[in-house]
């Protein structure tokens, strides 16, 4: 296989597995071409390889600068700004982990907070109590095992995966 060839797969399989975990493709994939590239990029580089406008482009690098998993640079001499990735595949998983968390689990867990003073006696009160408090419990749980994945080295990470 060629390398160009093997780069657009790359983008491609990065991009599905970015939507997976609830990033936009199109940031997955720009994540995916600063991961490919051995030196930093400018805005101009990452659209002509992806193919997409500049305003997309530039909405998806600020998100993915503001998600902590790429970094701007600048090079003497040029005014354009330059992007680069987390190349560290744990730290970027711990870094996308933190962020889900804290944009999606930590909201979902302020909810339920807010759900545990529904007031009545009937069945639906009951059904709806017995849900928050479920939710919460698994919502808690899932809370509880992130702070541990993100304060974990890889090797021991995986060591405690294997035993379990």
């Amino acid at each position: 296989m060629k390398l160009e060839e093997a780069q657009q797969k790359f983008i491609q399989g990065w991009g599905q597995l970015g939507a997976s975990w609830g990033i936009n493709r199109t940031m997955a994939q720009i994540q995916a071409v600063l991961l490919l590239s051995p030196k930093p990029l400018c805005t101009d580089e990452i659209m002509e390889k992806l193919q997409i406008s500049r305003g997309n482009a530039n909405m998806n690098i600020r998100e993915l600068v503001a998600w902590g998993v790429a970094y701007k640079s600048f090079i003497k001499g040029d005014r354009k700004e330059y992007y680069y990735s987390e190349k560290d595949m744990w730290e970027l998983a711990k870094k996308v982990s933190r962020e889900r968390k804290k944009r999606e689990l930590e909201p979902l867990i302020k909810i339920l907070g807010e759900l545990q003073t529904i007031e009545g006696s009937s069945e639906e009160v009951k059904e709806m109590n017995k849900v928050v408090k479920s939710a919460g419990q698994m919502a808690k749980r899932a809370e509880s095992m992130l702070d541990l994945v993100m304060k974990l080295e890889e090797k021991v990470f995986f060591k405690w995966f294997k035993r379990k």
